[in-house]
């Protein structure tokens, strides 16, 4: 049996990529096709199975400004022939899952989340854009809209990574999906019995992360802030933190799994899909502190391996973190780390190897 498997950009090593290095262990002579692939940003073993790329790889800038040339990637992904492929995976958050699969094909998308600039955050990154970006939007939004709707009807099974991002496949495409949360290495973290005096953020330091009402919080407390992480809001950030809020840009694995381990807790102020952040924090058996709503209502049991704040405000943040520190850290890191190990990648490569098996029985 001929898989591929169908990533949007591979750029980076995030939740993502960790899918398909997951995909790869379940189907190991799986050809990859992306828009785009940066070899020095992803893992080996990806890398060596990369089929083929879209034309946008070989446009200028394209490894950096790639999300500049979405109005092409509707074009470029239909040039891809995968005809020869009996199972085809699509991997979905940028476009992937608009490829033309065979006849016969088999196609599943394991989709991350519906393109968040095309459907609920359009107005958000529309205000955010420049004057010539916000009278261009409308007319190239509908027509990516209209595309990314017909295509989900190239799709036989869907997969979601969440329940908050299967309600949006149905909102947004029409189709039902099955949930299969996404994977946590699990034995690549551990327990510290050190604990220092600070609190941690990490991510992506892009708008919707939301990482300016950590930042707002913590100004306003004095406390100390730990932020791990890289984007085009760093120098921002930067520039309007105060002296006991530390941003420390990108950091090796093992340094975040180092911060992972000995803070007091994890801040979770976004909306996610899913959110990894917070499982690699209870693998390290610290608890989080997250806002109430999307991904992490499935991975943050209040009470027992973190707190949920019900505003998105700095505010209310600064409430549960009270709370939190009220309890004297009273959170048991053991039974924090035994929550996290139902979503191993053990587990999810078990779940979705039979949800495969099935889909082509």
């Amino acid at each position: 049996m001929k898989v591929a498997i169908v990533h949007y950009w591979l750029v980076n090593m995030r939740g993502g990529e960790r899918v398909i290095e997951a995909l790869l262990e379940i189907y190991p002579h799986a050809d990859i096709f992306c828009h785009v692939v940066d070899p020095e940003s992803v893992s080996p073993n990806i890398l060596s199975r990369i089929k083929g790329t879209t034309f946008i790889n070989r446009l200028p800038l394209s490894k950096r400004l790639y999300q500049s040339y979405l109005p092409l990637m509707p074009l470029a992904l239909e040039q891809l022939d995968l005809t020869s492929y009996d199972l085809i995976i699509s991997s979905e958050s940028g476009p992937s899952k608009g490829i033309i699969p065979g006849p016969d094909a088999i196609h599943i998308c394991y989709c991350h989340s519906p393109m968040r600039y095309v459907w609920d955050m359009y107005y958000e990154y529309r205000s955010k854009s420049s004057f010539l970006k916000r009278l261009l939007m409308p007319l190239l939004i509908h027509y990516l809209k209209m595309w990314d709707f017909s295509t989900a009807y190239r799709v036989k099974h869907f997969i979601a990574n969440s329940n908050y991002v299967s309600k949006r496949i149905l909102n947004y495409y029409g189709r039902k999906s099955t949930v299969i949360q996404p994977p946590v290495d699990f034995s690549a973290f551990t327990c510290s019995e050190e604990k220092d005096d600070y609190y941690l953020l990490v991510g992506q330091l892009v708008d919707y992360k939301r990482a300016d009402i950590a930042i707002n919080a913590f100004n306003s407390n004095g406390k100390k802030l730990v932020i791990i992480g890289e984007g085009e809001k760093l120098k921002h950030y930067r520039r309007i933190a105060n002296p006991n809020i530390t941003l420390l840009g990108k950091q090796s694995f093992q340094e975040l799994k180092k911060h992972y381990s000995r803070c007091r807790a994890l801040i979770f102020p976004g909306i996610e899909d899913f959110g990894i952040v917070p499982l690699e924090a209870m693998a390290s058996g610290r608890p989080v502190i997250a806002f109430a709503k999307g991904g992490a209502l499935e991975t943050v049991v209040n009470g027992e391996t973190g707190i949920l704040f019900h505003e998105q405000t700095a505010q209310s943040l600064n409430q549960a973190i009270e709370h939190f520190e009220s309890t004297n850290d009273t959170f048991d890191p053991e039974k924090i780390r035994n929550h996290a190990i139902k979503f191993d990648v053990h587990n999810f490569k078990i779940n979705l190897k039979d949800f495969i098996d099935k889909a082509l029985a």
